[in-house]
């Protein structure tokens, strides 16, 4: 049976590329309405153009008050899925204050903040709802040159976790998908290269890096009340890499 968003609300962060693209496209085919929000203002206009009806706010969630005034008017929602991250790979001898600061700020502090401001409307209107938060298998492996990519990460599904505990007695479920490489453009740019990637790829059981789909269908069933029970939540979309 497909799922339907029909007569739902959706919002999703870092909905330019990737991912997020791909989710506010699949939400907008199963019947919901969109906010689609991302800081690179030429994708949203695209966006826009390939799925007529999608609504768009510009603003970079590293940004806490400039987020909370994009965020003022935005009705009602939902469904949310935080999506938005960046990724500054450095040695852990290397790290500066920037790449950390940078980091938490988009992928650990945006989450908080919109979660905030999507869950309180949600409790005032006496509404289930969803969150689905996009992590990555990072948060529970070392991998080289990525200590603050993992430790926002690791954060993000604690917070999940703590975020699924508080809201679950207001009928809020949150969870969170923890990916492999994903073959977005950036991951296809990252990983073409073959001596790159097969270490990678020997650890994964399934034999390659996760499409754009695969996350998309993930977090399409952790948002519907397919998943009504579940919450606290982090899935795997990696191929079995967690238990090679």
């Amino acid at each position: 049976m497909e799922i339907s968003f029909a007569g739902r609300r959706a919002l999703v962060t870092g909905a330019g590329k990737g991912i997020g693209r791909g989710t506010v496209k699949a939400l907008r085919a199963a019947g919901a309405s969109v906010i689609a929000v991302s800081r690179t203002s030429e994708d949203l206009e695209s966006l826009a153009r390939e799925c007529p009806g999608v609504e768009t706010i510009c603003v970079d969630l590293g940004e806490w008050s400039a987020t909370e005034a994009a965020m003022k008017s935005i009705g009602p929602v939902d469904l949310l899925v935080n999506n938005a991250g960046v990724a500054q790979l450095q040695p852990f001898l290397d790290i500066t204050q920037e790449a950390f600061d940078g980091s938490f700020a988009v992928n650990v502090k945006a989450a908080i903040l919109v979660s905030q401001i999507v869950a309180r409307q949600m409790v005032e209107r006496g509404v289930p709802g969803a969150i689905v938060n996009v992590s990555s298998q990072a948060s529970q492996v070392a991998l080289q040159d990525h200590a603050v990519y993992c430790a926002t990460k690791g954060a993000l599904d604690m917070l999940t976790k703590v975020m699924a505990l508080e809201l679950g007695p207001k009928k809020i479920r949150v969870n969170c998908v923890n990916p492999t490489v994903v073959m977005t453009d950036m991951g296809r740019a990252n990983w073409s290269d073959a001596q790159k990637a097969e270490p990678m790829l020997n650890r994964i059981p399934m034999g390659r890096f996760a499409e754009v789909e695969d996350v998309v269908n993930s977090i399409l069933f952790l948002l519907s009340d397919k998943s009504g029970m579940t919450t606290g939540a982090c899935l795997p979309v990696d191929g079995g890499y967690l238990i090679s």
